[in-house]
């Protein structure tokens, strides 16, 4: 595509003017043949576009794509170089509309549905597929644990990426035939502009509690941040005017959100308010049944999925099928068919020992006591939590998640998880402050030969000693929940990222410590 039509096209998306860019001659106007925001992915034909990023700026990397064959750079810098650069007040906002139009604007011509919020966004976009997908529909997925559609998975680093990757996914699953795409958007996702020009046919928000700090600052800045998906990305482009959203009312912000935003809104919640709320539920270790109101009738329903926020997944994934008007047999099947999704609650040796073990990726205050609580509500057997807090993040959630489990749970093994460039001591003491308010008793490592007597917890820097220590304590009937990392099979530790997956971890402590059946 011609620099000048791609220009033309993306101009018009993003409502904008180049602030600078040369004149486009037949003569000097390149033909460009992708386009990249990482110099060392640059290919010959390629436009450039300089990124500020945290750690680096994709401005001083621009003579390397130069090197690397770029014909064009984009920037919002002023930049002098022997080539066309085109400059605008926002790379990142720009990149979204050039991207768009690059690929075609694949998002108009697909069924989006967006989720957003603290907690429950994996779980509920794999409901939401899974709804999907049995209703007939060839879904995609963008998420935390990869992307994925036709058969194929890739690994994803970021929960949601970057605009020119999302444009470039996006238009390889239109290619395939992929007709519906179920994608998780993180606040950095909204604050960074990646979501820019993908336009959405449904946005759901599932919750609103802390994390991030480190990032927004405070709740208030994450919670405007959150917003902006309904408020503006929502609110905008060739769907504005069919646009849905899907909003948990039994969160505070929640009920904020539906009194502010204009568009059509289901809410869903145990509220008598809600349009979509559950009647007659049952829990169990085994799964939810029961009854849910909806204005297309009664869904009767079973699901293999754990405790009462994944109530509230199912309640939110009901109500993507109800906005895209789908039959509630489909629905139904759909929640019947997702057994588990990877590191949400995921048995490990299911039904081969005399113990629960479950890997989980709750780091979050709010989570940790969500799972735990789940858990209490289904088995008065005791609870083992292993648990760390992540390096380089928000410090203010250690405290409290330490006297979250000294409460909740009856005995807590406190290690690493993802430490980073943070010495893993200093983490874990700040967690210790916490659990001191609330365990009764604070254990050595080498006391646990015939488990544990006392409500109490033990600190054990090495994860994988730490996934033993958990499992040694346990008794027949025992859960044993190990938070925080879930679906991630490697440990951030320093500057290095090593292998490391829970799952195996705790599979290889039972055999040491009994044979599976």
């Amino acid at each position: 595509m011609k620099l000048s039509k791609l220009l033309k096209e993306a101009m018009v998306l993003i409502e904008e003017t180049p602030i600078c860019h040369p004149a486009l001659s037949d003569a000097h106007d390149p033909d460009i043949r992708s386009i990249h925001c990482r110099a060392q992915e640059v290919t010959p034909g390629g436009l450039f576009a300089a990124i500020p990023g945290f750690a680096a700026d994709g401005h001083d990397f621009i003579d390397h794509a130069l090197a690397r064959g770029a014909v064009a750079i984009l920037a919002q810098k002023e930049v002098v170089r022997d080539t066309t650069v085109v400059t605008v007040s926002s790379t990142r906002k720009a990149l979204g509309g050039i991207s768009s139009a690059f690929f075609g604007r694949p998002s108009e011509h697909l069924c989006v549905i967006g989720i957003t919020g603290t907690n429950g966004k994996t779980t509920t976009t794999y409901l939401v597929e899974s709804i999907l997908a049995a209703a007939g529909h060839k879904v995609g997925l963008i998420g935390t644990i990869n992307y994925h559609y036709d058969g194929k998975t890739f690994p994803n680093p970021v929960t949601t990426p970057e605009s020119l990757d999302i444009q470039r996914i996006l238009s390889e699953m239109l290619g395939c035939g992929v007709t519906h795409v179920v994608m998780e958007i993180s606040s950095h996702a909204i604050d960074l502009l990646r979501i820019c020009n993908c336009y959405l046919d449904v946005g759901v928000f599932t919750n609103l509690s802390q994390d991030h700090l480190d990032y927004h600052g405070d709740m208030d800045s994450y919670w405007q941040c959150k917003k902006k998906l309904f408020t503006v990305f929502l609110n905008q482009g060739p769907k504005k005017s069919r646009a849905r959203a899907v909003v948990n009312i039994d969160d505070e912000k929640g009920r904020e959100l539906v009194n502010t935003i204009e568009m059509q809104c289901i809410g869903t919640g145990s509220r008598e308010s809600a349009v979509i709320r559950p009647e007659e539920i049952s829990h169990a270790l085994d799964g939810i049944g029961g009854r849910i109101h909806t204005p297309s009738g009664t869904l009767v329903f079973n699901s293999p999925l754990v405790g009462r926020y994944n109530l509230e997944n199912i309640l939110s994934a009901v109500g993507v099928g109800i906005a895209l008007e789908m039959d509630l047999e489909s629905i139904r099947q759909g929640i019947k068919r997702l057994p588990y999704v990877s590191g949400r609650l995921e048995p490990v040796a299911g039904g081969r020992w005399d113990r629960f073990v479950y890997v989980d990726y709750a780091h979050t205050p709010d989570a940790l006591k969500n799972v735990i609580l789940a858990i209490r509500a289904v088995t008065s057997c005791r609870i083992i939590c292993i648990f760390g807090c992540g390096g380089d993040r928000d410090r203010t959630k250690r405290p409290q998640m330490g006297e979250i489990a000294g409460r909740l749970c009856d005995f807590s093994v406190i290690t690493s998880d993802n430490p980073r460039t943070e010495d893993p001591l200093e983490i874990i003491d700040g967690i210790v402050k916490g659990i001191r308010r609330t365990a009764s008793r604070a254990y050595l490592p080498a006391d646990f030969q015939n488990g544990f007597a006392e409500k109490g917890y033990v600190v054990e820097a090495d994860r994988g000693r730490a996934i033993d220590i958990g499992i040694r304590a346990s008794h027949p009937g025992d859960v044993v929940l190990i938070a925080g990392k879930g679906h991630e099979n490697y440990q951030v530790l320093g500057r290095k990222i090593i292998d490391f997956d829970d799952k195996q971890v705790a599979e290889k402590a039972i055999g040491k410590f009994q044979p599976l059946k």
